[in-house]
């Protein structure tokens, strides 16, 4: 298979670098330039602050251009960039996402701006596939992930579906990483000195979950008719979103009919062929440990990751602690990699899915 020339959209920022990160060595997309800030255009790629633990891969000459600049499509255009994956600020997005799809750029967003807009598909390839029909490589192509939280939350409850889903009440941990660099490396937060509330993320959640739990009709999707109750607060953790879920269901259940279909939840069959899709979309334990249990491919846990080189660790949902209130509630608490599966990881496999399925040229 080709790969396709693409640009990524963030220098400097964590999804950005982890998007440069999966790049390095992915067999279907080649990493031509980066979109970044006028001053970071000035330096090369190299030169660029590097925010994440692993060694930054070593690419050799990749320029930054400026995406303000007049001439950032024609000159994307020019190198034949075929694909853009934005991890930008909402507000930065909203001037060029679109701007770049009607060029004829496939856009796979990680930014906000453009999600549960009609026409352009929101998409967790294990619990909504079906609304990635609604991509047109003919009128402005572009895909968009969720919120990073919605992940540990989403993708086990999909795989309860069959149960009916009446009510959910959720409360997350979310790590620093969450926010940006910035708190990442503030020592305060660092010490545990930080607000814990996270304005507007529960109200974000809610109206994703609802959406990719939603039927689809044409290009409008009908959001789902679940009862939610969401709380969202900040932890002083590097990296990983951790969810404790309490869910009421229509149909009775048993634990042994829970924890099987955790364990044989799949993704549709095309998306098991992306190189970025993890051996099992969920791992089941029998109790999450945040500090273990962050680089999960499905199977196994590393302790070592190179995400530079396995593009499918940290890219499965950890599920545990799962109980059984009475025989309509479970209780289970759900952990992911915020930037890995929430983000890059996550709107990587989108593209990728884009690919195996013949969406994008």
């Amino acid at each position: 298979m080709r790969r396709r020339p693409t640009v990524v959209l963030g220098a400097s920022g964590l999804v950005g670098q982890r998007m440069q990160q999966r790049l390095y060595n992915h067999p279907w997309f080649e990493l031509k330039v980066v979109g970044g800030r006028q001053e970071d255009s000035e330096k090369s790629l190299e030169h660029t602050p590097w925010r994440l633990d692993e060694l930054r891969p070593n690419f050799s000459s990749i320029p930054i251009f400026d995406i303000s600049s007049n001439s950032f499509i024609k000159d994307l255009l020019d190198l034949e960039i075929e694909v853009a994956f934005s991890c930008l600020p909402s507000d930065v997005a909203e001037r060029i996402e679109n701007v770049l799809a009607q060029a004829g750029i496939a856009v796979f967003s990680n930014a906000s701006f453009n999600r549960r807009k009609e026409g352009i598909p929101l998409v967790i390839p294990d619990v909504n596939a079906e609304h990635f029909s609604a991509l047109s490589t003919s009128e402005s192509p572009i895909v968009c992930g969720t919120n990073c939280t919605l992940i540990p939350v989403a993708v086990p409850l999909a795989a309860l579906r069959v149960f009916g889903i009446q009510t959910i009440r959720m409360r997350s941990e979310q790590a620093l990483s969450g926010a940006g660099w910035q708190l990442l490396f503030d020592e305060d937060a660092n010490n545990g000195i930080l607000d814990s509330g996270i304005p507007g993320e529960a109200e974000k959640v809610a109206e994703e979950l609802l959406h990719v739990f939603g039927t689809r009709d044409g290009k409008t999707i009908y959001p789902a008719e679940i009862e939610l109750d969401i709380e969202c607060q900040r932890v002083t953790r590097r990296d990983g979103h951790q969810v404790f879920v309490e869910t009421i269901f229509t149909q009775p259940l048993s634990l042994d009919s829970v924890l099987q279909a955790f364990r044989t939840h799949q993704f549709p069959e095309p998306v098991t062929r992306c190189p970025s899709a993890p051996l099992h979309p969920l791992h089941v334990v029998e109790h999450i440990d945040v500090e273990q249990h962050l680089w999960s491919n499905g199977n196994t846990f590393s302790e070592q990751p190179k995400p530079s080189e396995d593009l499918q660790t940290g890219m499965s949902v950890v599920v545990g602690d799962v109980k059984l209130i009475d025989e309509y509630t479970l209780s289970f608490s759900a952990y992911s990699h915020n930037t890995i599966r929430g983000a890059a990881g996550g709107t990587m496999l989108l593209a990728e899915q884009a690919v195996v399925e013949g969406r994008i040229p």
